[in-house]
């Protein structure tokens, strides 16, 4: 689908400065380091005993609306894509939008699609400004990421979020040429009703699941738009490692060069509704106008969305409006195993 009225007004991220290395975990465990090189991870952040989704999501805002230069009272809508919410039945969106004084006659939901629900918040999002029922929109990814102790998924999940400000073209940092979306019924992860830890089918979670829909969403919208890879100057996918992204780059045939600078995970773990928008906020933070850049989603279950994205000269007075992503990924403290589950609530505290 071709768009041509909306844009990414201003962008923020926050990452708490808690880590581990996943060398600490590994031993605890007794895993292969060897084999654990193959992921490329190397550090995970961790949220505190008091930072969840919501939390995150406010400080990502907050640096958000720095960016944008605008009033919170001038937002008309507001999601929240995360998989980690602290309430089972109470949205964490409206949270946020009280916090930030959003006026109360918003639209506001959260939303869930594994990973990929931050990148449905912003499909709404452009959907809702080209309609003309909003002027602007705040779409969140954020989540405290979670996984059962000495689970392979232990090594990669972080915490951390991104939030991005959608309004008109005319006002835009960048402004989304096209996008298109690409879903199945793969069932590559999950976590039933009342379980603590997330699944994955092993198999699944590869070639059927994240390569598929990664490839088929970007060859799609690159059919639309009349586009083909040696037109992006910078690319970004979901990142559940350090590896899948480079390797999903190279099937689509984009340089190497092209895809590392929007990498992080393995420097704060994958942060799942947060690792594509935490991806887009790096680039954006290098690029320079006029060059375009292709955003993959990722969400398990199964579904991408594909964005191609322009930037504009509104870029160089929005980048240093509020903290850069090097900056959170520098501002960190190593902590032990022992510290990170307490952080993260994986041990409880029993009165005798």
């Amino acid at each position: 689908m071709k768009h041509g009225n909306s844009g990414i007004i201003g962008w923020g991220v926050y990452i708490p400065k808690y880590r581990i290395s996943v060398d600490v975990i590994a031993r605890m465990w007794g895993y292969d380091l060897d084999t654990l090189r193959n992921i490329w991870t190397e550090e995970k952040s961790i949220g505190n005993v008091d930072e969840d989704s919501v939390t995150i999501g406010y400080q990502a805002s907050l640096n958000a609306i720095r960016r944008a230069g605008i009033d919170p009272r001038n937002i008309d809508a507001i999601y929240l894509g995360t998989e980690s919410k602290p309430y089972a039945v109470k949205p964490g969106a409206t949270i946020i939008a009280e916090a930030l004084g959003i006026k109360p006659s918003h639209q506001v939901a959260d939303l869930e699609f594994a990973c990929r629900a931050s990148s449905e918040a912003i499909r709404i999002g452009i959907s809702l400004v080209e309609s003309g029922t909003a002027k602007y929109v705040l779409a969140i990814g954020a989540d405290a990421s979670q996984s059962s102790p000495g689970d392979v998924l232990e090594f990669t999940v972080g915490s951390g979020g991104a939030a991005y400000i959608i309004g008109p073209q005319l006002n835009a940092v960048a402004y989304f040429e096209g996008s298109t979306t690409y879903s199945t019924d793969t069932p590559d992860f999950w976590r039933r009703d009342g379980v603590p830890y997330p699944r994955h089918g092993e198999g699944f979670t590869g070639e059927p699941a994240y390569f598929n829909h990664i490839i088929s969403a970007a060859r799609l919208l690159m059919e639309e738009l009349g586009l083909k890879p040696s037109d992006f100057d910078y690319a970004v996918f979901h990142q559940p490692n350090g590896k899948f992204p480079l390797r999903v780059g190279a099937m689509l045939g984009l340089s190497k060069e092209k895809i590392l600078p929007g990498i992080v995970t393995p420097y704060i773990g994958n942060t799942y509704n947060g690792a594509l928008l935490i991806g887009l906020a790096k680039i954006l933070e290098e690029a320079k106008p006029g060059q375009r850049i292709l955003a993959v989603s990722f969400g398990s279950g199964a579904g991408s969305d594909a964005f191609s994205i322009i930037v504009t000269d509104r870029i160089e007075n929005a980048i240093n409006r509020a903290p850069k992503v090097s900056d959170y990924i520098n501002r960190k403290i190593l902590v032990t195993y022992d510290i990170y589950l307490k952080m993260r609530g994986l041990i409880n505290k029993y009165r005798l």
